[in-house]
């Protein structure tokens, strides 16, 4: 290597200071959307949800956009950031941002699985925790681009509300592809078909779902175990 000067992957390295123990619990929610890729792309092998697919399209959508405004604005980051790259809009906000959006969306408006009738309260419920965390975990990801020094508020800001509207959007195209029967033709695709993309997670509960078939498939077992029994 001679004297080639060592670089460091910048995906992970997230400066913080060591003494701090907020700051050592903001350098983790850095990863965080790093992670949520992880998860995206486990859900979309292991589901072949459409659903899925498109909001994790979306989500790429708003990076590539991340991108190109941050080499539109050019504005740097704080003095006391080393880091790499400019700042304007912060990209960890505007991710975070949209994944809350979004899944909120789809939670209040899309998302309407056949036993939430029977269980209107616990359901409600549900979807309020699950919302009030979402929020929680954009605004505590933000928060701590802003703790870090790696953002200033109004970057952070500014890359909250590309996110917002990044995800009303893509959101409000999803509904007219849906409506316009764009998805139900893409899922008759022979492409489709032999990747077994499906589009069942909009009107399903897909443990509950699971947990059903397996339930009913074990009852029936039993019950033939019964009867050999006797």
């Amino acid at each position: 290597m001679g004297d080639t000067p060592l670089a460091s992957l910048s995906l992970t390295h997230v400066h913080y200071n060591p003494e701090d123990p907020l700051s050592f619990a903001s350098a983790w929610l850095a990863l965080l959307p790093q992670a949520l890729c992880v998860s995206y792309a486990t859900l979309v092998w292991a589901s072949r949800e459409m659903e899925v697919i498109l909001m994790f399209a979306g989500q790429l959508g708003c990076e590539a956009l991340n991108f190109v405004l941050k080499r539109i604005i050019k504005e740097e980051r704080p003095k006391e950031m080393f880091g790499k790259g400019y700042g304007m809009p912060s990209s960890h906000a505007q991710f975070m941002t949209y994944f809350a959006v979004y899944l909120t969306l789809f939670l209040v408006f899309r998302h309407t699985p056949s036993y939430a009738g029977s269980y209107p309260y616990s359901d409600f419920l549900l979807r309020s925790v699950l919302t009030v965390g979402l929020c929680a975990s954009a605004v505590a990801v933000s928060t701590s681009r802003v703790y870090l020094s790696y953002h200033t508020p109004r970057q952070v800001l500014a890359g909250s509300a590309a996110g917002l509207l990044c995800a009303c959007g893509w959101f409000a195209v999803t509904g007219l592809l849906r409506s316009s029967g764009w998805i139900d033709w893409a899922t008759d695709l022979t492409l489709s078909r032999l990747l077994r993309i499906r589009d069942l997670v909009v009107s399903e509960d897909l443990a509950e779902a699971g947990w059903q078939r397996w339930e009913a498939r074990r009852l029936k077992k039993r019950h033939s175990e019964t009867g050999k029994s006797d």
